[in-house]
């Protein structure tokens, strides 16, 4: 009875050593007696216990292992570039990926830190920048050749940062700040320029518009001054010019007292400001009004008779009494 129990404790740790598994895209390195013997796939797979040995389990997926390199550039100035290189093993080479290389991320480590230190020193900062792609092909192109030997694949070389002393990064913001900084007072002095020219030449059209409207204003006044001395002087008898301009004036005058007495903002001034010192200053209106009219008669009746105009003349100017 012991020896039955013993024998069937011994079978099943036999049986439990013969029987062993390897997962999807991995596979198995079984030696003899410390000699390669073979590589399993993955799946139900089964050994000589005691004789044959599971070593190791290689991986077939796509790894990845990033590299910082500092190094500097041809202006003297040191980076830090961080570079993801992207491998695997090949199906085929399984044997050597496993025993010829020990550590394939210190070589792959070792590989990017040469090509990157042979490319970066020929290359101006603003140039590492512009031209990380080539680094990364360089890295790509020197580790395929290389890894290939020991059964891996180099899939992809990506330089994923540039990161330049943080002094550097500092001035580079400056520089930039101040570029676009003057950029943008060139376009606000333009802008200014432009509204400046705009509004000047509004000016200019508006004191042309109103010194038009002016000279037409007056052109009218005096039109109508006109028409109201002679209907006046016809309607009535024996009134003379003085008196037409005096009523016109003085409606005129009472007019303009309504108006700013309506308006409680006015800064207009009267002179002179009392109805006494009127009569001084009617008589100049009165006289640059008619003298005014007369010389317009003149230029009008240029082409005239000159019997005709010595008669009206006298006719106008009659004494004043």
């Amino acid at each position: 009875m012991f020896l039955t129990i013993a024998f069937l404790f011994l079978l099943i740790i036999l049986l439990s050593s013969s029987f062993f598994t390897i997962k999807q895209q991995t596979m198995g390195i079984i030696e003899r007696f410390g000699k390669f013997h073979r590589i399993v796939k993955p799946g139900l797979n089964i050994k000589v216990p005691f004789i044959d040995q599971l070593v190791a389990k290689v991986n077939l997926r796509v790894q990845q292992l990033d590299v910082e390199v500092e190094t500097k550039t041809e202006d003297n100035v040191f980076v830090k570039i961080r570079v993801s290189v992207q491998y695997m093993v090949i199906h085929e080479k399984v044997f050597d990926a496993y025993y010829k290389l020990s550590n394939v991320q210190q070589q792959i480590t070792s590989f990017v830190f040469d090509v990157v230190r042979a490319q970066v020193p020929h290359l101006k900062l603003d140039d590492v920048f512009a031209k990380k792609d080539d680094i990364a092909i360089a890295v790509k192109e020197e580790l395929q050749v290389t890894m290939e030997e020991f059964g891996y694949q180099i899939l992809k070389a990506l330089v994923t940062d540039v990161d330049p002393d943080k002094n550097v990064k500092h001035a580079m913001n400056e520089i930039n700040t101040a570029t676009r900084l003057k950029m943008a007072a060139i376009e606000r002095g333009e802008t200014e320029k432009i509204l400046k020219v705009k509004a000047a030449e509004a000016e200019a059209e508006s004191k042309a518009l109103q010194g038009k409207g002016i000279a037409l204003q007056r052109k009218a006044i005096i039109d109508g001054l006109k028409e109201s001395v002679e209907d006046f002087r016809h309607a009535v008898d024996g009134a003379t010019a003085k008196d037409v301009m005096m009523l016109v004036l003085m409606t005129q005058y009472f007019d303009t007292l309504k108006e700013i007495a309506e308006n409680s903002s006015t800064n207009t001034i009267m002179v002179p400001s009392t109805p006494g010192g009127l009569s001084s200053f009617t008589d100049q209106i009165r006289e640059a009004l008619i003298s005014a009219i007369e010389t317009s008669k003149v230029h009008a009746d240029a082409t005239a008779n000159a019997t005709a105009e010595t008669e009206i003349l006298p006719n106008r100017e009659k004494p004043i009494s």
